[in-house]
């Protein structure tokens, strides 16, 4: 779920959109992730690419592969995704918010104001 441009690598992006699933719970502990040519077709993705985006959360301990039945979100996954996630919002993504915030000469009143409306 990690905020990306649209200059990020495909993998990338793909991998945030599956990320995002798992958080949201539409994958839990146990759940098969699409298969590589179904998500492929779904997001008009190179398979290719798909499964590097998969492989990822492999490496990163999320999902196990099942040889010739799919890949499974594994048990903790979503707590150290969740982790993960957070960490890489506090270090990337909240000083260049607040550096924005900061530029425009905004309150936290203003922003939370803003929610509400």
């Amino acid at each position: 779920m990690t905020v990306l441009s649209e200059d990020s690598p495909v993998y990338l992006r793909l991998r945030a959109i599956i990320a995002e699933a798992i958080l949201r719970g539409d994958y839990r502990a146990g759940d098969q992730l699409p298969s590589v040519r179904a998500f492929a077709a779904e997001h008009g993705a190179n398979p290719l690419t798909v499964a590097k985006a998969y492989q990822s959360f492999q490496d990163d301990g999320y999902v196990e592969v099942r040889r010739g039945v799919g890949m499974f979100v594994l048990p903790g996954a979503v707590e150290r995704l969740k982790v993960a996630e957070r960490d890489d919002f506090v270090a990337n993504v909240w000083p260049r918010v607040k550096a924005h915030i900061d530029l425009l000469g905004l309150a936290a009143a203003d922003l939370l104001e803003a929610e509400r409306a």
